[in-house]
């Protein structure tokens, strides 16, 4: 390839417009963030249910049975687990709320006191209703601004809840086409790729979506394996929420640490206020199940059902959860994973080709064969660098 001076500006536009380009798509996505919730879970949905369609296709099915028996046996499973698992989240924020006022009178008696006089700081002149009066009568301009902003943000909520009913009835509608449509959606994205470039892309989007697999099947199951532990071992302790602590626990494992850490905060509040105070045994009991949990999850579940696949830094997973969350709210943390494992994909590519690049190693020495021993002989600024000929 000649690199001339008009070669190498054509290329650097050509670099410039892909990137201009992968800027307008970023700033449109998060304009319509909002609405685009439903059509990620659904396109993730029908990513899933592609691989038991083209196996049901293989022997000898139409597309549309297997979409159609794909879809009925995700609507089963979704609807078992919300028939086991709602029942049992109601019982347990039923007793959330029947324990909230012998909570309360235990915070204000003994568990506040006791923070106070650990801590210096006075958080009970705070909590008094006659202070409080006093300072919104002394800021009552500033009240006014808040009073306002948390009616519209009322009146927003109940907006967004309107959305989310229409968000989930869409989503099985949009899965379903989706996962019908999906191998003519993977055709035409393939038709729009520079055929120049098809080669190198459709190879980076099959390590892409064998590093995606791995990571979000394993990450579920996972997920529902801890969700099991800690639920079950903190209801066996005698932890009156320890079915409700432990599945939120779970639920949030995929962000490393943070399902542990919010679990033990939670678990060590419920069993202060259960026990009325310091209970040494409980407070054990919860050490040990969350500590059993950690082991099981880094020695036994994320090495044999996840792998190391998708070789992101538990680091890199978090900012990339919270970077997804600031840039595109919700959406954005659906995206996070899946961008970053895609991402760490394209960067092994750049490393790569750059570790192949004259950049990297320079000029390239000449070789050749000695005629005396037929080995190889590096020739380096005019003189042989190798063995002496025999």
């Amino acid at each position: 390839m000649i690199h001339t001076p008009e070669a190498e500006i054509a290329l650097f536009l050509r670099r410039v417009k892909f990137v201009a380009v992968a800027l307008l798509i970023g700033w449109v996505v998060w304009l319509l963030a909002p609405i685009l919730t439903p059509f990620v879970l659904a396109l993730a949905l029908a990513w899933l249910g592609d691989p038991l369609v083209d196996r049901i296709e293989a022997t000898g099915r139409s597309r549309n049975t297997g979409v159609i028996l794909v879809f009925v046996a995700m609507v089963l499973v979704i609807t078992a687990l919300l028939l086991i698992l709602v029942p049992m989240i109601e019982r347990q924020i039923s007793t959330l709320i029947a324990s909230a006022p012998q909570a309360q009178a235990w915070l204000m008696e003994k568990g506040i006191p006791w923070f106070e006089q650990k801590t210096g700081l006075e958080v009970m002149q705070w909590l008094d209703s006659e202070r409080v009066m006093d300072y919104i009568r002394s800021h009552w301009q500033q009240a006014g601004g808040v009073a306002k902003q948390f009616f519209g943000y009322v009146q927003r909520s109940g907006f967004a809840m309107v959305t989310w009913v229409v968000n989930l009835l869409l989503l099985p509608i949009l899965a379903f086409y989706f996962l019908r449509d999906w191998d003519l959606l993977v055709e035409r994205v393939r038709s729009v790729i520079p055929r120049n470039h098809v080669g190198t892309i459709t190879q980076l989007a099959r390590e892409s979506n064998d590093v995606l697999g791995a990571f979000i099947r394993g990450q579920f199951l996972v997920m529902i394996a801890l969700g099991v532990i800690y639920a079950g071992g903190l209801t066996m302790v005698g932890l009156n929420l320890g079915l409700l602590i432990g599945i939120i626990a779970g639920l949030i494992s995929f962000i490393p640490y943070l399902g542990a850490t919010t679990g033990i905060l939670m678990a060590v509040i419920a069993a202060l206020v259960q026990a009325q105070g310091f209970d040494l045994k409980l407070l054990l009991l919860v050490g040990v199940v969350f500590t059993v949990g950690q082991l099981l999850e880094s020695y036994v579940l994320t090495p044999r059902i996840v792998g190391d696949k998708i070789g992101l830094h538990p680091v890199a997973v978090i900012f990339a959860v919270m970077a997804g969350g600031q840039l595109f709210g919700f959406l954005g943390m659906l995206l996070a994973l899946p961008v970053a494992a895609v991402s760490n994909v394209l960067l092994r590519y750049a490393h790569q080709r750059y570790r192949e690049s004259e950049l990297y190693a320079g000029e390239k020495p000449s070789i050749v064969l000695d005629s005396y021993i037929d080995k190889p002989v590096i020739i380096v600024d005019g003189s042989p660098k190798g063995p002496e000929p025999k």
